[in-house]
């Protein structure tokens, strides 16, 4: 049976949502990251970065949240959470994909740590970082509304939900604290309302308890 490591409300979100999706049995291990489980010698040993997600699919251990959303998508292709092979759609799903990755989730990074890219007790240099770090987002989450503006569907690929739609999800609900949150987008915001209302989507915030505001 498929194993998910997560925490509630962190990067393991994402395939948390992708595997209600698909409907296939599996189980949740919650890791103590309150208590520095994802750094424990047994973790390491699943993820040496000590990050979350891992999961385990019989004898393969992957960890990265895209690639969890990939292989999960190619491994269940009844659940229709990817586009065809050599297809345009197919490109822009991992376009889309790399980019919650490498783009957006990586600056949001900087805005919840910005102490890890400063001199150890530089408040002001962090404070600098965290406030350029919510622009860029801004910027990004620019970009995304756009998308939806472009072609006018429902789901990120547009017509097609697929394993892109959790993680924008996700990412949009990080910047809930924001000045200027993605919900607030005038795209963005119905878009979230739709990802809400789904059945898998609400049955993992359900089971990860997550509190208002959800987006």
């Amino acid at each position: 049976m498929i194993a998910l490591y997560y925490f509630p409300g962190n990067a393991s979100l994402t395939p948390h949502m992708v595997l209600e999706e698909i409907g296939a049995p599996f189980e949740l291990e919650r890791v103590d990251r309150e208590h520095a489980a994802h750094k424990s010698p047994e973790y390491l040993k699943l993820n040496p970065m000590g990050q979350i997600p891992v999961l385990v699919d019989g004898d393969l251990v992957l960890y990265e949240t895209a690639a969890i959303c990939l292989h999960l998508a190619d491994t269940h292709p009844d659940a229709r959470l990817a586009p065809p092979l050599a297809t345009p759609e197919r490109a822009h799903y991992y376009k889309w994909l790399v980019w919650c990755t490498n783009t957006l989730q990586a600056t949001l990074m900087h805005y919840f740590y910005p102490e890890r890219m400063v001199n150890d007790g530089d408040a002001a240099a962090a404070a600098q970082v965290k406030a350029r770090a919510e622009a860029r987002v801004g910027a990004m989450l620019d970009v995304l509304d756009a998308q939806f503006a472009a072609h006018g569907g429902d789901w990120l690929l547009g017509a097609q939900y697929s394993a892109a739609d959790p993680f924008a999800l996700m990412l949009c609900r990080w910047t809930r604290g924001f000045a200027r949150p993605a919900r607030s987008l005038p795209h963005l915001g119905p878009y979230l309302q739709r990802m809400l209302a789904r059945p898998a989507v609400q049955r993992a915030f359900a089971t990860e308890k997550l509190a208002a505001p959800l987006v």
